[in-house]
Protein backbone atom coordinates (compact mmCIF):
# COMPACT_ATOMS: atom_id res chain seq x y z
CA UNK A 1 0.00 0.00 0.00
CA UNK A 2 1.92 3.36 -1.26
CA UNK A 3 2.48 6.11 1.36
CA UNK A 4 -0.23 8.48 0.18
CA UNK A 5 -3.10 6.53 -0.04
CA UNK A 6 -5.64 6.93 2.29
CA UNK A 7 -6.70 3.34 4.49
CA UNK A 8 -10.75 3.30 4.53
CA UNK A 9 -11.93 4.36 7.85
CA UNK A 10 -14.32 1.61 7.97
CA UNK A 11 -10.91 -0.50 8.47
CA UNK A 12 -9.82 1.55 11.06
CA UNK A 13 -13.49 0.98 12.77
CA UNK A 14 -13.26 -2.81 12.20
CA UNK A 15 -9.36 -2.30 13.87
CA UNK A 16 -10.94 -0.70 16.80
CA UNK A 17 -13.71 -2.89 17.22
CA UNK A 18 -10.88 -6.02 17.00
CA UNK A 19 -8.40 -4.31 19.79
CA UNK A 20 -11.42 -3.64 21.95
CA UNK A 21 -12.10 -7.54 21.98
CA UNK A 22 -8.50 -8.60 22.08
CA UNK A 23 -7.66 -6.18 25.26
CA UNK A 24 -11.32 -7.06 27.10
CA UNK A 25 -10.15 -10.76 27.75
CA UNK A 26 -11.95 -12.26 24.60
CA UNK A 27 -11.41 -16.35 23.94
CA UNK A 28 -8.82 -17.16 21.37
CA UNK A 29 -11.89 -18.49 19.28
CA UNK A 30 -13.67 -15.58 19.68
CA UNK A 31 -10.71 -13.20 18.17
CA UNK A 32 -9.94 -15.78 15.29
CA UNK A 33 -13.39 -15.87 14.17
CA UNK A 34 -13.46 -12.24 14.47
CA UNK A 35 -10.30 -11.79 12.21
CA UNK A 36 -11.89 -13.81 9.91
CA UNK A 37 -15.36 -12.37 8.91
CA UNK A 38 -13.15 -8.94 8.91
CA UNK A 39 -11.46 -10.07 6.41
CA UNK A 40 -14.45 -10.78 4.28
CA UNK A 41 -16.20 -7.95 5.01
CA UNK A 42 -13.50 -5.36 4.81
CA UNK A 43 -11.65 -6.90 1.51
CA UNK A 44 -13.47 -6.14 -1.80
CA UNK A 45 -14.11 -9.34 -3.92
CA UNK A 46 -13.63 -11.71 -0.77
CA UNK A 47 -15.88 -14.09 -0.24
CA UNK A 48 -14.73 -16.20 2.34
CA UNK A 49 -11.42 -16.31 4.52
CA UNK A 50 -9.69 -18.89 7.36
CA UNK A 51 -6.83 -19.13 9.69
CA UNK A 52 -4.66 -21.55 9.53
CA UNK A 53 -2.37 -22.00 13.14
CA UNK A 54 0.48 -23.98 13.93
CA UNK A 55 -0.28 -26.13 16.61
CA UNK A 56 2.88 -27.90 17.86
CA UNK A 57 4.27 -29.60 15.04
CA UNK A 58 1.17 -28.98 12.54
CA UNK A 59 -1.39 -26.32 11.15
CA UNK A 60 -4.73 -26.37 11.91
CA UNK A 61 -7.44 -24.34 10.82
CA UNK A 62 -8.50 -22.37 13.97
CA UNK A 63 -11.36 -20.28 12.33
CA UNK A 64 -13.25 -20.02 8.91
CA UNK A 65 -16.17 -17.98 7.48
CA UNK A 66 -17.87 -21.32 6.14
CA UNK A 67 -16.44 -25.21 5.38
CA UNK A 68 -15.49 -24.47 1.88
CA UNK A 69 -12.58 -22.08 3.27
CA UNK A 70 -12.05 -24.85 6.16
CA UNK A 71 -12.13 -27.37 3.07
CA UNK A 72 -9.42 -25.80 1.04
CA UNK A 73 -7.16 -25.37 4.08
CA UNK A 74 -7.62 -29.31 4.53
CA UNK A 75 -6.69 -29.33 0.93
CA UNK A 76 -3.55 -27.44 1.19
CA UNK A 77 -2.41 -29.25 3.99
CA UNK A 78 -2.85 -32.76 2.15
CA UNK A 79 -1.24 -31.80 -1.36
CA UNK A 80 1.62 -29.84 0.60
CA UNK A 81 1.89 -26.71 -2.10
CA UNK A 82 -1.01 -23.57 -2.38
CA UNK A 83 -1.06 -19.93 -1.74
CA UNK A 84 -1.51 -20.32 2.19
CA UNK A 85 1.27 -22.91 2.54
CA UNK A 86 3.95 -20.59 0.55
CA UNK A 87 3.12 -17.61 2.35
CA UNK A 88 4.32 -19.35 5.62
CA UNK A 89 7.60 -20.51 3.89
CA UNK A 90 8.32 -17.16 1.97
CA UNK A 91 8.66 -13.81 2.99
CA UNK A 92 5.77 -12.42 0.66
CA UNK A 93 2.03 -12.82 0.65
CA UNK A 94 1.22 -15.59 -2.38
CA UNK A 95 -2.06 -13.70 -5.05
CA UNK A 96 -3.20 -15.92 -7.63
CA UNK A 97 -5.97 -13.76 -8.89
CA UNK A 98 -7.08 -16.45 -11.36
CA UNK A 99 -7.01 -19.73 -10.77
CA UNK A 100 -8.61 -21.16 -13.51
CA UNK A 101 -5.28 -19.64 -15.26
CA UNK A 102 -3.38 -22.38 -16.39
CA UNK A 103 -0.11 -21.05 -15.71
CA UNK A 104 -0.61 -22.10 -11.58
CA UNK A 105 2.44 -22.46 -9.83
CA UNK A 106 0.34 -24.63 -7.58
CA UNK A 107 -0.93 -27.54 -9.90
CA UNK A 108 -2.18 -30.46 -7.24
CA UNK A 109 -3.74 -27.50 -5.38
CA UNK A 110 -5.49 -25.30 -8.38
CA UNK A 111 -6.93 -28.89 -10.04
CA UNK A 112 -8.38 -29.85 -6.69
CA UNK A 113 -9.69 -26.71 -5.93
CA UNK A 114 -11.66 -26.04 -9.33
CA UNK A 115 -13.64 -29.51 -9.20
CA UNK A 116 -14.10 -29.30 -5.60
CA UNK A 117 -15.10 -25.97 -4.75
CA UNK A 118 -16.63 -22.78 -6.16
CA UNK A 119 -13.12 -20.87 -5.42
CA UNK A 120 -11.68 -19.65 -8.51
CA UNK A 121 -9.13 -16.54 -6.78
CA UNK A 122 -6.96 -16.67 -3.38
CA UNK A 123 -4.16 -14.78 -1.41
CA UNK A 124 -2.39 -16.09 1.59
CA UNK A 125 -0.53 -13.98 3.96
CA UNK A 126 1.83 -15.17 6.62
CA UNK A 127 1.72 -14.69 10.09
CA UNK A 128 4.73 -13.92 12.19
CA UNK A 129 4.60 -13.93 15.94
CA UNK A 130 8.47 -12.90 16.92
CA UNK A 131 10.16 -14.18 14.16
CA UNK A 132 8.21 -17.21 14.26
CA UNK A 133 5.86 -18.47 11.33
CA UNK A 134 3.08 -19.45 13.07
CA UNK A 135 0.24 -19.41 10.18
CA UNK A 136 -1.32 -17.63 7.25
CA UNK A 137 -4.59 -15.60 6.99
CA UNK A 138 -6.31 -16.70 3.72
CA UNK A 139 -8.69 -14.97 1.48
CA UNK A 140 -10.97 -16.38 -1.13
CA UNK A 141 -12.94 -15.31 -3.88
CA UNK A 142 -15.03 -17.26 -6.20
CA UNK A 143 -14.61 -14.63 -9.01
CA UNK A 144 -11.73 -15.62 -11.41
CA UNK A 145 -10.01 -11.80 -10.89
CA UNK A 146 -12.24 -11.06 -7.50
CA UNK A 147 -9.50 -10.67 -5.24
CA UNK A 148 -7.43 -7.81 -7.32
CA UNK A 149 -4.05 -5.53 -6.15
CA UNK A 150 -6.26 -3.32 -4.18
CA UNK A 151 -7.62 -6.11 -2.04
CA UNK A 152 -4.41 -7.43 -1.54
CA UNK A 153 -3.24 -4.48 0.10
CA UNK A 154 -6.22 -3.92 2.55
CA UNK A 155 -5.80 -7.80 3.34
CA UNK A 156 -1.92 -7.55 4.12
CA UNK A 157 -2.92 -4.28 6.68
CA UNK A 158 -5.86 -7.02 8.03
CA UNK A 159 -2.96 -9.97 7.93
CA UNK A 160 -0.13 -7.42 10.28
CA UNK A 161 -3.29 -6.68 12.42
CA UNK A 162 -3.60 -10.16 13.40
CA UNK A 163 0.10 -11.07 13.80
CA UNK A 164 -0.64 -8.27 16.56
CA UNK A 165 -3.43 -10.13 17.66
CA UNK A 166 -2.01 -13.39 17.87
CA UNK A 167 1.38 -11.48 19.73
CA UNK A 168 -1.18 -9.13 22.53
CA UNK A 169 -2.98 -12.82 22.65
CA UNK A 170 0.17 -14.81 23.48
CA UNK A 171 1.12 -12.24 26.15
CA UNK A 172 -1.77 -12.66 28.36
CA UNK A 173 -1.28 -16.33 28.36
CA UNK A 174 1.68 -15.98 29.52
CA UNK A 175 0.95 -13.56 32.19
CA UNK A 176 -1.74 -16.06 33.33
CA UNK A 177 0.56 -18.88 33.43
CA UNK A 178 2.77 -16.70 35.50
CA UNK A 179 0.25 -15.75 38.25
CA UNK A 180 -0.65 -19.62 38.12
CA UNK A 181 3.06 -20.39 38.67
CA UNK A 182 2.87 -18.28 41.31
CA UNK A 183 0.31 -19.36 43.28
CA UNK A 184 1.69 -22.63 42.77
CA UNK A 185 4.84 -22.05 44.62
CA UNK A 186 2.54 -20.40 47.04
CA UNK A 187 1.23 -23.29 48.40
CA UNK A 188 3.87 -25.38 47.58
CA UNK A 189 5.92 -23.21 49.94
CA UNK A 190 3.36 -22.87 52.62
CA UNK A 191 3.10 -27.24 52.35
CA UNK A 192 6.71 -27.46 53.13
CA UNK A 193 6.42 -24.96 56.24
CA UNK A 194 3.39 -26.70 57.22
CA UNK A 195 5.10 -30.22 56.87
CA UNK A 196 8.09 -29.11 58.76
CA UNK A 197 6.74 -27.86 61.80
CA UNK A 198 4.79 -30.91 61.92
CA UNK A 199 7.71 -33.35 62.14
CA UNK A 200 10.54 -31.31 62.99
CA UNK A 201 12.54 -30.92 59.88
CA UNK A 202 14.39 -28.99 58.01
CA UNK A 203 12.97 -27.80 54.57
CA UNK A 204 14.80 -29.81 51.92
CA UNK A 205 13.51 -33.08 54.16
CA UNK A 206 9.73 -31.48 54.02
CA UNK A 207 9.68 -30.73 50.18
CA UNK A 208 11.25 -34.57 49.69
CA UNK A 209 8.15 -35.80 51.95
CA UNK A 210 5.84 -33.86 49.38
CA UNK A 211 7.42 -34.64 46.51
CA UNK A 212 7.66 -38.40 47.31
CA UNK A 213 3.79 -38.49 48.20
CA UNK A 214 2.98 -36.67 45.24
CA UNK A 215 4.95 -40.04 43.27
CA UNK A 216 3.40 -42.08 45.35
CA UNK A 217 -0.38 -41.08 44.69
CA UNK A 218 0.28 -40.07 41.22
CA UNK A 219 -0.96 -36.21 41.60
CA UNK A 220 0.95 -33.18 41.10
CA UNK A 221 3.01 -31.25 43.17
CA UNK A 222 0.36 -28.57 43.58
CA UNK A 223 -2.53 -31.25 44.53
CA UNK A 224 -0.72 -32.65 46.87
CA UNK A 225 0.34 -29.19 48.73
CA UNK A 226 -2.93 -28.20 48.36
CA UNK A 227 -4.75 -31.20 50.22
CA UNK A 228 -2.00 -30.59 52.98
CA UNK A 229 -3.02 -27.17 53.30
CA UNK A 230 -6.83 -28.01 53.15
CA UNK A 231 -5.94 -30.54 55.98
CA UNK A 232 -4.66 -28.04 58.25
CA UNK A 233 -7.09 -25.44 57.80
CA UNK A 234 -10.35 -28.48 58.33
CA UNK A 235 -8.11 -29.31 61.40
CA UNK A 236 -7.52 -25.96 63.15
CA UNK A 237 -10.38 -24.01 61.73
CA UNK A 238 -10.54 -20.93 59.20
CA UNK A 239 -9.49 -18.22 62.06
CA UNK A 240 -5.98 -20.45 63.17
CA UNK A 241 -5.12 -21.76 59.98
CA UNK A 242 -5.03 -17.69 58.77
CA UNK A 243 -2.81 -17.30 61.77
CA UNK A 244 -0.53 -20.14 60.66
CA UNK A 245 -0.51 -19.08 57.46
CA UNK A 246 0.58 -15.47 58.17
CA UNK A 247 3.03 -16.91 60.50
CA UNK A 248 4.52 -19.03 57.68
CA UNK A 249 4.74 -16.22 54.90
CA UNK A 250 6.00 -13.59 57.64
Amino acid sequence: MSSNEQIDPTVNDAFRQLSALIYAGADAGSIHHALVEASRRLVAGCDRASLLVRTRDRFVTAASTDEVARRIDAIEIEVGEGPCVDAIRDEAYQHDPDLTDAHTPWPRFTERIVRETPVRSAIGYRLLLDGDKVGALNLFSDTPGGLTKKSADVGAVIASFASVALMAMRSREQAATLRQGLQSNREIGKAVGLLMAAHHVGGDEAFEMLRSTSQELNMKLTQVASQIIEGQESQFGGRDARDRDEALEA
